[in-house]
Parts: structure tokens; sequence; C-alpha cells
């Protein structure tokens, strides 16, 4: 945005902004010029003619409607992905081919699989288009901080409740204490003395600002424009006659709203998206070579053909067989694609989001949490997020037993609570004059109030105010009010003593000139006198005396003034804001007034220009620094953090020295660290010629005075380098950060609702820390998928080699599809969803960030599991074979059930049964059933392969469970991480088991998956046969271990001669 409000702009009729030349620069002209400008009188305002006039040039007073993409476009956008489009492939085959085997198969049997396919993606687009549609809600939020009415004069009438969307350049607006402002105004005029405004949460400054009427220079920034009152902003204090220059979408708040939503067109998918659409390409490209080699190598039984004379003849072409095979290889990219995976990443993630809002990080967004764990810079506001933003007194002055000696107490605290943290060096209830009187002051002269909600304190009024009772409290009350005071309930019990010993009967407002703050006080003895506090400067100007530390009042030398003036200047350096307090004891014109309207002193106090005069001869008793202080876990977090591999970068709208002292003490930059490179305003990194250049630099950095423009210039920045970019923020200001960045985190205590719905993830308790936590969750959580993703696509390469193997060997068909969407979706689900549970690693905030672009299986894993997913193959197809061939098998007696064997080359052509001679085969049991082949012997290769196929999906579950114990760790041996480290596992498999069990031994699921149960001894070759799928693992990650050791190693040699 560069200068703020500088790019305001003027609408033609159709809306569009007009160029620049035609800016009206209202903050940098005097009243009389904007007046002039807009061709409006103060008094009279807008005429109803210039008012219509005015309206079809700039439309209403209120924010664009920006119409989100439609529900169909939503709904194919989740489409839009390469797995589920080969999904949707498969299904869409499925569904043909069971209806065109419709007649062969009983009931919806052969349906079954296309319409589990197709609720799979029903649901996933029904989650999708969900949280699409969550995504505009910031601007939703934007436009509920809107004013909606607003008092304005116009044709000299004065109308108390204008609509505020009716409102257009040039209208004469007043503003009072607690009104939203319904756009950006100039100030023209101020009725009361001061006018504060609360608009931290569109520029980062943490205090109420005061405005003024006089003009600015040109090139000021947005927080520097204190003639400038912002739409959507609320008046704190004072009272004023403004002008309106811009309207709707041309306000400052218009432009945050225009930036939310260029930001939310720009959203990008997560790196762990980006990963599985990388894997949904291969897996493409790997399904289309295995379907086409499979259809190669059973090209030969779609023809059959007679030989005659020795040539072939009589060509004939089996559209039967052509489509058996068709089906095949449809059941081979069934078995590809890991359907389970998208449910148990949610699932996982669902998981990941329980355990960070225990540690107080509320996540909006699920795959935030994935994005967390690969966070490489985090972007944080300083306000509110690394300080507790409440305002604490840090350091108390009192006068000595001299005029040139000074006491100081350093008070501890970071919050509102009078209980938490103590004054130093301090004798409960032994208070001198001195320090009675500071007290009296602070606690007086005060119009803030701070009560307990919950586990919080809050203040109510000004929070320097509030930090003042807070340090009454700390102080304690003098010996006589001990016994007066005893048994209060009241959070404010010390302060509440002290107004009741005097009571105020007239308030100096502060002033921006005077710098000062004043009430008059009547004694219980009935003397009046006058408590000020103010910028210690002024008042050490206006005080004659200094009150010591017994109560005695000397007259004030040019050496006392010096040393307090030391003082300041060393409270100054360190970031505090430092007020001073001083009194008058003896105010003739107001000695004997009570409040009293006729009273002659009475009319002094209506001119706020007599309240210089009447706090002069002051007594000056000391002051105190104070400043929004960091937070005690911050600096340990920010440590864990640089351990971590991630940089910080601090941005705010504060004041740049306040913020280079924190940064300092919170550990962003060291002590004595020379930050002339590494601290700039928003302004100057705007200026710089190579701004990514700058942004590379090792360690922290600081930008102050920033305004949103930057913000989001500097996360666009980040991310084009290829940094994954956390931005943390609670005004309106940050929304467009927020909504850019890789995840927006919002505070969930001072956090606006439009930073809220621009986040990914809001804190709970507005602390640093917790975002620190939430990454070591982030990582242990990508750890943990990385597990089930492993588990997943190896069991996945199993079932695609045993139907691989099938076809080329030319036996029958082992598992068939919805077997497999079976063990995919429901057996595998439990054991992938438990291996997120595994514990988090203890030194997983030690280690660097891993890149975004890093690669989710490595070619080892690969390597792995595609050894793994070979004996799957082998497995599952061998015990196929070991059934039909074998009556016995490692001394396991197959023949029990009374089944006929065949030879390995009948086996492997079936498809000539008929041909064979004298071929017969004998009745045998499964369960309840017996299975016989008398009317067609070939049969027994069809419906006769039940107990085969049984066997080789229960081979199939068996190895899949116990592969699931090899993904407790990647190269960790099951003797040092044995299967109880994650009990969720254990119960897990009990539970997948337990499934398999279910549609073994109820006879209509069996039906339906085609299966029959098993007896003891075929169960024992199940075991036997997928057992040794562990011993296989531990001796991959035994190599593994020994490559990594032998890497390692050769790295340590590299790096010693460096070294030496």
């Amino acid at each position: 945005m560069g200068k703020g409000g500088q790019d305001y702009g003027k609408r033609d009729g159709n809306g569009a902004i007009l160029s620049d030349k035609e800016i009206f620069p209202a903050w940098a002209k005097d009243v009389d010029k904007c007046l002039k400008e807009y061709k409006v009188d103060k008094d009279f305002g807008l005429t109803s003619d210039s008012v219509e006039k005015l309206r079809q040039i700039y439309g209403l007073n209120e924010l664009d409607e920006h119409e989100g993409p439609s529900i169909w476009s939503l709904i194919l956008e989740q489409f839009n992905d390469t797995l589920v489009r080969i999904l949707l492939a498969a299904a869409v085959i499925s569904f043909v081919l069971a209806w065109y085997d419709g007649k062969e198969e009983s009931g919806m049997t052969a349906f079954v699989e296309p319409l589990v396919i197709f609720l799979i993606l029903i649901l996933n687009a029904i989650v999708g288009v969900w949280q699409e549609n969550n995504a505009e809600k910031a601007l939703e939020a934007l436009k509920e901080i809107q004013s909606e009415h607003a008092s304005v004069i116009r044709d000299g009438k004065r109308i108390p409740s204008l609509p505020a969307k009716d409102l257009v350049p040039g209208d004469i607006v007043e503003l009072r204490v607690g009104d939203k402002v319904p756009a950006d105004v100039r100030v023209l005029s101020l009725i009361s003395s001061t006018v504060r405004v609360e608009q931290g949460s569109l520029t980062g400054e943490s205090e109420a600002v005061n405005k003024t009427n006089k003009a600015v220079p040109d090139d000021t920034d947005i927080q520097g424009k204190r003639c400038i009152i912002f739409a959507s902003t609320t008046i704190v204090n004072g009272h004023c006659i403004c002008l309106v220059t811009q309207t709707g979408m041309n306000t400052e708040i218009g432009k945050v709203h225009s930036q939310i939503h260029a930001a939310s067109q720009d959203e990008e998918d997560t790196p762990l998206k980006k990963k599985l659409n990388e894997f949904g390409e291969i897996l493409t490209g790997i399904i289309g070579v295995i379907c086409v080699l499979v259809w190669l190598i059973n090209v030969r039984y779609f023809f059959s053909w007679d030989y005659v004379d020795g040539w072939p003849t009589n060509f004939k072409f089996s559209f039967e067989k052509c489509t058996y095979y068709f089906e095949i290889a449809v059941a081979l990219a069934v078995a590809a694609i890991p359907e389970g995976l998208p449910a148990v990443i949610t699932t996982c993630l669902a998981l990941g989001t329980r355990k960070m809002a225990q540690k107080n990080a509320l996540v909006r967004k699920l795959p935030s949490v994935e994005t967390l764990g690969c966070t490489t810079v985090i972007c944080s506001d300083k306000t509110g997020t690394l300080t507790t933003n409440q305002m604490s007194v840090t350091k108390l002055v009192a006068m000595g037993p001299s005029s040139d000696i000074t006491r100081t107490f350093k008070v501890e605290g970071t919050t509102y609570n009078p209980f938490d943290g103590r004054i130093h060096d301090w004798t409960t209830g032994v208070m001198d004059a001195n320090l009675q009187t500071i007290a009296k002051i602070a606690a007086i002269c005060n119009d803030a109030g701070v009560a307990q909600s919950g586990n919080h304190y809050v203040a109510t009024g000004m929070p320097t105010e509030a930090a003042l009772k807070v340090m009454v409290e700390k102080m304690g009350l003098p010996e006589q009010f001990t016994d007066s005071s005893r048994g209060s309930a009241d959070v404010l019990r010390c302060c509440e003593q002290w107004n009741n010993t005097e009571r105020r009967i007239a308030t100096l407002e502060f002033d921006r000139d005077r710098k000062s703050m004043g009430v008059i006080v009547r004694s219980a003895s009935g003397g009046n006198s006058l408590l000020v506090k103010g910028a210690v400067e002024n008042l050490l100007e206006r005080s004659s005396y200094v009150q010591l530390l017994d109560g005695s009042v000397v007259k004030m030398n040019q050496s006392s003034r010096n040393v307090m003036l030391q003082s300041l200047h060393e409270m100054s350096t360190a970031a505090l804001r430092c007020l001073g307090f001083a009194y008058k004891a003896e105010i003739a014109e107001f000695a004997t007034y009570d409040g009293d309207e006729d009273h002659p002193a009475h009319q002094l106090l209506l001119n706020p220009s007599n309240y210089s005069s009447i706090e002069s001869d002051l007594i000056f008793v000391g002051f105190v620094g104070l400043r929004d202080p960091p937070r005690g876990e911050v600096h340990r977090a920010i440590e864990d953090c640089r351990a971590a591999g991630i940089r910080i970068m601090v941005i705010t709208g504060d004041n740049k020295y306040t913020a280079e002292a924190i940064c300092r003490e919170i550990g962003v930059f060291g002590p004595e660290e020379d930050i002339s490179r590494k601290s700039l305003t928003g302004r100057e990194f705007m200026d710089l010629h190579d701004r990514k250049s700058y942004l590379r630099q090792s360690g922290g950095l600081l930008f102050s005075r920033a305004e949103p423009g930057h913000k989001q210039e500097i996360v666009r920045l980040l991310k084009e380098d290829g940094e994954v970019v956390a931005m943390t923020g609670d005004g309106v200001n940050d929304a467009p950060a927020l909504k850019l960045a890789d995840i927006g985190i919002a505070m969930g205590i001072a956090g606006t609702e439009v930073a809220k719905e621009a986040s990914d993830m809001v804190l709970s308790d507005d602390n640093f820390s917790t975002i620190v936590a939430a990454v070591g969750e982030g990582r242990s959580i990508y750890n943990n998928m990385k597990a089930f993703i492993r588990y997943m696509i190896s069991s996945n390469m199993g079932e695609v080699a045993s139907i691989f193997f099938t076809a080329a060997l030319g036996i029958p068909e082992g598992l068939i599809p919805v077997q497999l969407l079976w063990v995919n979706l429901v057996t595998d689900g439990p054991p992938a969803t438990a291996l997120g549970f595994n514990p988090q690693d203890k030194d997983i905030m030690k280690k660097p960030p891993r890149k975004s672009n890093d690669s989710l299986i490595t070619a080892w894993i690969l390597f792995r599991y595609l050894v793994i997913g070979l004996y799957v193959g082998i497995a599952t197809v061998g015990v196929f074979i070991i059934w039909y061939t074998h009556g016995s098998f490692m001394g396991i007696d197959l023949s029990k059930d009374g089944h006929t064997l065949v030879s390995y080359s009948q086996l492997s052509n079936w498809g000539q049964c008929s041909s064979w001679e004298g071929f017969r085969v004998s009745p045998f049991t499964a369960g309840d059933r017996v299975f016989s082949f008398d009317a067609n012997p070939c049969d027994y290769f069809q419906a006769g392969k039940v107990k085969a196929t049984t066997l080789s999906l229960s081979v199939l579950v068996a190895i899949e469970m116990f592969n699931s114990l090899n993904a407790l760790s990647e190269d960790g041996s099951l003797l040092t991480m044995p299967p109880w480290v994650n009990p969720y596992l254990l119960v897990a498999m009990s539970v997948s088991f337990s499934l398999h069990f279910l549609i073994l031994y109820i006879p209509f699921l069996a039906q339906v998956f085609g299966i029959v149960p098993l007896s003891f001894s075929e169960w024992l070759l199940v075991l036997a046969v997928a057992l040794p799928v562990i011993l296989i693992d531990e001796v991959l990650k035994f190599v593994g271990r020994c490559m990594s050791a032998s890497r390692r190693s050769e790295t340590s040699k590299l790096l010693k001669p460096k070294a030496d």
C-alpha cells in the first residue's frame, strides 16, 4: 500500500477508481483548503442536490460484495485431483462392467465395488465444498465492524442517525465518545480539549492515539496521519466535527477488504497436498504401464485359431476373454489406488487438532496442522503476541532524603493481575510520606478500572492508568489503612481506600499541549488540593518544589532537575513510557470550591486554556516507567525456534525504538548485536532495491511502523523464495497477510473477528510459545503421516504385485476388486490411523525444518517397499497356488476339506480345461457348505476357487497387519521400538482382524465378498506365509541403518578438515 491512505482514489459512474492525479491529500491541507476542495460549509453541510450528484460518482458507503465461486464450480474443483480422477475412472468402468455382468451375478453384489467408490468420492467432495465455503467469511466479518449510523449536518440541519451507507465525501459528521467511525474523515475542529481514537486493529499501535485538526506532511505514513480518523475505528475520548474524505472501498478498511479478497484468490495447496498430487501423477503413470503390460501378456487369450496344413486359419476373437482381462486391469487400478488414504489423512489431522487444542492452539483448517510442521519463518506481531498487550509499571522512581537523590524500585509483573509479581526492596505496610503521595495520585488521578474475568484480569479505560492502579495494589497500604481495608474482596481495594480518603470534585482533562491530567480533591479535613500526572518533562517544567522522602517540601534547583532528567533519559532509552506525579497543596481560587456551578472558580474549569496556569508551581514527587512487557515464556520459545532452524521476523505497527528494545529482551537480537541492517520501518523496507536479498539474512529481522500492504509484501516475497510462512496477527490490518501466509495464526483473546476468520489457526491464550509447541506437534503429525502413508502404499504395492503375478502366470483371479476395496478402506484403516498416535521424537525441535519440496518417499524407502510389495504378491499368489497343488505345506495338512489337487501346468492353463479328457473334481467342504462340480468340472477354477481366494485375502490382511508394526519406525528395529510403545496400534490390529473374522464367519457377508470360513490348519498356513514380512523388513531396516551411519561418517570426515 506504500503510503497508507495516499492511494485514495475517486470513482466514475461505473465505480472505477480514477487516476492518482485526482487524489486530494486531505491530511496535508489545512481545514479551509479541505472545505474548499469538497465545496462544503462546515456549519451548513452539503445540500440535498449535492449529495445526489456525489452519490452518482462515489456510490454507497459500503464494502463491495465479492461473489464467491458457484456451488457447481466448487464441486467440480474437488475432482481436480489426480488420485480422485483415477478413482472416478475406475468407478465408471466398474459400473459399466457390473451392468454388463449383472445378469450372471445375484442381486447387488456386482455393484458393491462401484457404489463404494462413488460413495468415497461424494463424501470427499462434500468435505471439500464445506471447507471452500468458509473461505470468504473474513470478508463478512469485516462488514460487521462497520458503523451503521452517523450524525450528519446537511442543509443546515443536524441528522442524528443517518444510515452510514448514505454518506458521501464532503459530508460533515459529528463524532462522540463510543462512536464507531462511519468513513475516513478529516478532523475540522475539536469540541472537547482532546479526541482519542482506538485504531490499533487497523494500524497496529498499542495505545489509543490523539487526533488533531492540524495538517501533517504529505508523505506521512498511516500512523502519522493525526488529523485523519479512519473508518471502523472507535472514539474512546472526546467530541469533534469532521469532514468525510473517503467512503466505501476507498477507505483504509476498504483497502484491507480488497487485500483479503486478493489474498484469498492466491491461496495455494499445502505442502502435503502438493506431494500427494505428485505421487498421484507418478501413480497414474505406473498404473498405466502395468495395465498395458497385463493386457499385452494376456493378449494371446483374446484370439483362437485352427491349423490347416500347418497354417493358422479360422481366427476367432473372444470378447469374453477380452472383457475378463479388462476387469483384471480395472482391479489392478483399484488395488494401486490407496482409497483409504484421504480418510486416514483427514482422521490423523483431526486427531492432531485435538492435541493442539489441548495446547491452546485451535485449528480452523485441517491441512494447516501439517503445514505447521514445515514452517521455516514465523512472522510475528509484537503487541499481544510477543508482549502481553497489558501495560505494566516496571520501575518506580521516588525522591530520596535530599533533592538530588532518587530511589528506584523494580516492579515485577506483566499483567493486570495485582498479585502477579511484587516490588523489590519493599516492606509491606511501611510507606514513607513520599511513597504515600505517589500512591495517592496514581489511585485518584485515574479513570481506569480493573476487574477479574474468569482466569484473566481485564482493564477498562486507558491501559496506562490501569497499570498505575495495579502498581498501587502492589504497593499496599500504609499502616493507618490496614484495619479499615481488611476483608475487602475488591480487586482494587487499596485504590478504593485512597479514593475514600480524598473525594474527587473536578477533573482537568488531559490536553495534548500540556500533556497532563489533573484532579481537584477534597480531603476528610475539608481542604482542597490538586493532584496531577503527566509527561515527566512537562511536569518538571511546571514544578517549583520537590517533596522528599519524609514528606518535607524543598525548592527545586537545577541539580535536582538534572538528576531526574538523567533517570528519565535512561528509562526512555530502555523503551519505557514515563509518567510523572506532582501535586499542589494550596490552590487559592479553588480553596472553597465544592463542585458547585455557581462558584466563581467553576468558570475557570470550563476553558481548557486555563489548565496550564492552574497546574503551575507544582510539587514534584516522582515518576514511573511503563511498558507493554514481553511474555515470560517468549525468550525460551524463540531459543527453541532457533534450535529448530526457524527464523523469527517481528512485524509491528508500533514505534521502532520500543520494538527494538523488546526484540533485544526476548532474544530476537543479541544484547550487543548491531541491528542497523536488521531493523527497518515498513517504508524503509519498501524503498529497498533488492527486498528478497534483505529477507534472506540469517537471524531475526524487525519491521516497525508496518502497514497492511507492507506485511503482505513481506509474506509474498518470502513465499516466492520458497519459505513456508506462518503469520501471526490480531487486528483488521493483519487479515490480508494472515490470508496470504501458508498458515495464518490469529489471537483468540485480543484478536478481531476479521483476523480470526482470515486465519487457519487461533491461539486461545494469545501466546507466542503456543505457536512453537504447535510447530513441534505439526512435525510429529507429519512424521506419523509419513509412517501410515508408507504403510498404505507398501500394502497397495503388494496388491498390485498380486494381481500382476496372477495375470502373468495365467492362473485364475485370486482377489476380486470388492475384496481389495474392503482391505484398502476398512482393514487397513484402523492400523493406519493408529500410526498417527506414534509418540513424538524427543529431538523433534532440534532438527531443521524439512523443505516443502522434500520427497515424501525417498529412493531407498521406495526400494524397501517394492521388496515388501513383491513378497506380498508372492505370498498371496503363492498360497493360492499351494492350495490347488499341494496337500500339505511345511507340515500343515491342507487335504482335510477333500479338495482335488491339480498340477501347476493345469492351473496356469485352466482356460483350456474343456479340452482335457477325463478331468474330474471331487466335492470339498468349506465351513457348512459343500462345493460339487459334477455338472461342469471346469467350474472348479471359477466357483471352486473360493477357498484359495479366502486364503489369499487372509494372507494379505495378516501381512498388512504385521507390516503396520514395521511402520512404527522408518529405520528403528522392533527390538528397540516394540509394538507396545503405541498401544493404539495393537488395538487397531485387533479391530482389523475382528472385521476380517466378521466377513469370514457371517454367511451373508461371506457371500457378498465371495469367501468362506477357514479351518485351524488353514489359519496356521496363513500365519506361516505372513510372518516372514517382519523378518524381511528387519533386514532392510538394518541395511538402512548401516547406510545412514556410513553417510554420517563420511559427512563428519568431510567436516573434520574444515574444523581443523
